[in-house]
Parts: C-alpha cells; structure tokens; sequence
C-alpha cells in the first residue's frame, strides 16, 4: 500500500500543480480582474465637533475634500454592479495630524472584501484651522442701473437691518460691511424684493468663503420710486421799508425752478414751492433785502429735492430805494379844472403866476418823466365827493391837484393844493 501512494510521487506533484494552474487559469477566463475608475467622489468629514466643540472653525484647503479620480481592481463580477454611488470616502478628525491633514480612507458599501485594491489620487484631506469669531454688521441696501427717465430712487429700506456671521477669525476680519443690491433699472414703480447679501471688504472686493455662516442668505429690500417734476419757486414779500424808502419792484432768487420729485398722485398737484408771506419780511428796511430759505420747509408731504448737489437752500434778494424828490414848475394858467358842477363856475386864484409840484419816486423812475409831458389839473367832483359836499357855496377852496403820471409809472406826487373860486353861474 505504501509503495501505491509514493509511486511515482514526482508525476503526481506535477499533475497537482497543473491541475491548480489550470484552476486559476480557467477561473481568470471566466471573471478576470478589470479595473473601474470613477471622478470626482465626495469626502465626509467625520467626528468635526472635534474641533468645533473647542470653538475653532476648519476650512478645507484645495478642494481636498474631493478626490479626483478613485480607481478599484477587482474582478468582472464586482465591477460589473459598481457605481459611484457606492464608493465610501472618509477622513475622520480623530486622525489630524500636527500637519492639519486627515488621511483618507476608501472603501465600497457592497463587496469591499472582493476588491483587488481601491485607491485615489490623493491620499488626505488638507484643513486649515484657526480660532472662530463671530461678528454682526449692519446690512446696507443699495441700488444699480437706472430707473425710467423722468423718475428717481427714494427711500432704501430693508425688512432686517442687522446679519450675524461666524467663521474663522482671518476672514471674518476682513469684512468692512453687508449689501444687498437691487437692479432697478426701466421701473416706474416701487419695489419690494428679495436680494442676496453679499460681502465685502475695505476694498469693495467681494469676501466668499463656504466656511462661513450666516444668520441671513437673504434680505427684502423695499425701494420707492419717485416721479420727477420741475416748478418754480414763487414768494411773497411783505413788511414796508423805513420811511423815505420802498420796494423798486425788483427780487430774485438764486433758484428761480427747482427739480422736485415724490408719489405720482402728489407731484402732478404740485405747481409751484410757494414760499409764504412773512418769511421774506422788508419791515424797516434801508437797503436791499437778502433772506435765506431752506425750501424744504415747504415741500408738500413725500416730495423731495431731487437733484443731487442741491440741498434746497436759496438766497431771496428783494431790492429796495431810496425815495427821491424832483420838483418843477406849472403855470397857473395852465391848470386844467375838471367836473364842474352843473350850474357853477370855477376859476383859480392867482391867474398868471405858477406853482411848484414835487414828484416823488426812485431816482431812475424821475428821470424817465418828462415833465412837459404831464397834466395838472383839480377835479371838482372828486373834491366834493372826498369832502361828502353835495351842493357848493360859491367861495374859496383850497383843492388838490392832480398830476397825469403814466400808468406804469411808481412815481407819486406831494400833495399841492391850489385855491379855486368856486361861484353860482349867472344866468343867461
């Protein structure tokens, strides 16, 4: 029996090692190794309150967080019910390093034990740790582009006016300020809308990092849109000079229209800024007047000043004279009497000599009277009326005369009183 089983003992190992040979060679045939390459597969980052528990944030340094490209052997079969969902990446923070670093580990969730090897292109997770600060900032609103001609921006408001941001201390100390921008350009009408608050630096250069957390994505922003008008700025002016002295009729104002702007049905009642009586006051005055208005103060309710470098405040000049004296002579004779009544006769005294008549105004409105120009003359009807006189008795009167000054003249005259003979008329 024993010479059976080592007869020929070195033909027999032969045959088994061919016979496993053949095994693997057959088997290979059947369901040989290939290889599965997949891109861009996740990290999970386990076990972060590590370092978030001692209030310090991380930030993930060159997308390493992301491997590239994963490549697995394994045979046929495995590969063939592989797919990306099925491939586990993990760094977990109990495996830091002093670097900052995370090692990767790679497996699937099916067959793991069936893989020839699993690898990635990258082996860690880079982190960049530091301490966590938290800050608030006030959240501005702010326009771009531009509203429809003959229409302006008002009043910015925002539904929150603060945003709470934590993240790490390096660039949570660069923000110089939170904005929430609305496009308004071709609107008519206003706005109430949901915007993204971004962030910025001192700089005006955006700050975006993931790491960072916000109280608020985003803000409403509500925007009034003002519809534009211009109208003149009227006034009144009230008081009187000192004596001796009177308006020449003559003011201006640094600001004759004004650009105004407000709500629709508010603007087109709007005609004027009227400033009103009193507050341009000439009381006493000797030479000209300046006041200076804020026309603000008599805006209607929801209009504005809508021109950029124009505060609303404007000087008022009133211009005032002196009253001047120029005096000239009118012949007697030449007077002229009017309205006699009926059934009476009048003559003045002192028939051949003259009288002097002063003319009172400002002295370039004297010098464009010509005096030869003028009528004197005595009404007696207006005499008799002034002095409630139905009927004269024949006598002497002293009766004003009258001078014809041209109507768009301001010049007056001093009251000159000649002596009129006033007598029944004989009958014929």
């Amino acid at each position: 029996m024993k010479n059976k089983i080592t007869k020929n003992w070195g033909l027999k190992l032969v045959s088994f090692l061919f016979a496993v040979v053949l095994w693997i060679v057959v088997t290979n045939i059947n369901d040989p190794v290939t290889v599965f390459r997949v891109s861009d597969v996740p990290v999970t980052i386990r076990n972060a309150e590590l370092i978030t528990d001692r209030g310090q944030v991380y930030e993930v340094l060159d997308h390493t967080d992301v491997i590239d490209t994963v490549t697995i052997y394994a045979p046929r079969s495995v590969i063939d019910t592989l797919d990306k969902t099925n491939i586990v990446a993990v760094a977990d923070m109990e495996d830091l390093t002093s670097l900052d670093t995370i090692a990767i580990r790679l497996s699937t969730n099916k067959y793991n034990d069936k893989l020839e090897s699993i690898k990635g292109n990258i082996d860690s997770v880079k982190l960049n740790i530091e301490n966590k600060m938290t800050r608030s900032f006030p959240i501005r609103a702010s326009v771009t582009g531009e509203v429809q001609e003959g229409y302006m921006v008002g009043d910015i408001t925002t539904e929150q006016n603060l945003i709470r941001i934590s993240g790490p201390e390096s660039v949570i100390s660069q923000i110089a300020k939170a904005q929430a921008e609305v496009d308004v350009s071709g609107f008519t009408s206003n706005i109430g809308t949901d915007t993204d608050i971004r962030l910025y630096d001192a700089e005006n250069h955006e700050i975006q990092s993931a790491s960072l957390e916000k109280s608020l994505s985003k803000v409403r922003v509500y925007i009034s849109i003002l519809e534009q008008k211009t109208v003149p700025v009227t006034y009144t002016v009230s008081g009187t000079p000192a004596e001796g002295y009177r308006l020449t009729g003559e003011s201006e104002s640094t600001r004759s229209h004004v650009l105004i702007a407000g709500r629709s049905s508010v603007i087109q009642k709007t005609e004027a800024i009227e400033i009103p009586e009193g507050v341009i006051d000439v009381t006493g005055a000797q030479e000209d007047v300046t006041t200076l208005v804020d026309l603000n103060e008599y805006l209607p309710d929801g209009v504005v000043i809508a021109e950029e470098d124009f505060k609303g405040m404007i000087n008022v000049t009133v211009h005032i004279g002196q009253v001047m004296r120029r005096t000239f002579s009118e012949r007697i004779d030449d007077i002229r009497i009017n309205n006699v009544p009926e059934g009476f006769e009048a003559d003045i005294a002192s028939a051949g000599s003259s009288c002097l008549i002063t003319l009172l105004g400002l002295s370039e409105e004297l010098q464009e009277i010509d005096t030869n120009t003028l009528e004197v003359s005595v009404d007696i009807a207006a005499w008799l009326e002034e002095e409630e006189i139905e009927t004269p008795e024949s006598g002497y009167y002293m009766i004003p005369l009258s001078v014809s000054i041209p109507e768009d003249s301001a010049v007056t005259w001093e009251e000159t009183e000649v002596q009129v003979h006033i007598t029944e008329a004989e009958e014929q």
